[in-house]
């Protein structure tokens, strides 16, 4: 049995659930945006209005059944996770470090200067806010993934340096 998949998902006021057995989707929509998931056809989502909670459920006999209990529990925190994203919102912090090194937003691109020849352009993927405040790179949004997966990409175009600490960086990472 999934210890995290057991638990029910709080629904705090403010958040709107729709949750969709045939097509397998789960639709929430908040203060910060909305997201859609589609779920593995294994686990059993519903959504109680009466307690305000999500619950995620598997048959007892397709538990011990090949990663169906690793797909019962990832469903659970992918869930959770959405339903903190459409009321908070998740944020990277990005620092540039470098001299003459910065970062410009050119409508949906955002532009880096990094001491190479030609500046780098990434697009925004959409869902994704990106604020510049000097040096730091903020990107925001509702989806957890999209968030990191950006805020990874834009990290990856010159890491920082073990000696110098050139680069872009965390803000957090030392």
């Amino acid at each position: 049995m999934s210890r995290i998949g057991r638990k029910s998902i709080a629904v705090p006021a403010g958040v709107k659930v729709q949750v969709n057995a045939s097509t397998r989707v789960v639709d929430l929509q908040g203060p910060k945006g909305k997201l859609a998931f589609t779920h593995r056809p294994e686990v059993k989502v519903s959504y109680s209005d009466a307690d305000k909670a999500i619950t995620c459920d598997m048959d007892p006999a397709l538990v011990e059944v090949g990663n169906n209990n690793a797909y019962w529990g990832t469903t659970r925190s992918v869930i959770n996770g959405m339903v903190e994203g459409v009321l908070k919102g998740y944020e990277k912090k990005l620092e540039i470090v470098g001299v003459g090194w910065g970062a410009r937003l050119q409508g949906k691109k955002l532009v880096l200067a990094l001491g190479f020849a030609n500046p780098i352009e990434l697009n925004v993927p959409a869902g994704v806010n990106v604020n510049i405040n000097g040096t730091i790179v903020e990107v925001s949004g509702p989806d957890k993934q999209s968030v990191g997966a950006f805020a990874s990409q834009v990290r990856s175009q010159r890491k920082p340096e073990p000696y110098n600490g050139k680069g872009v960086k965390y803000v957090d990472e030392v």
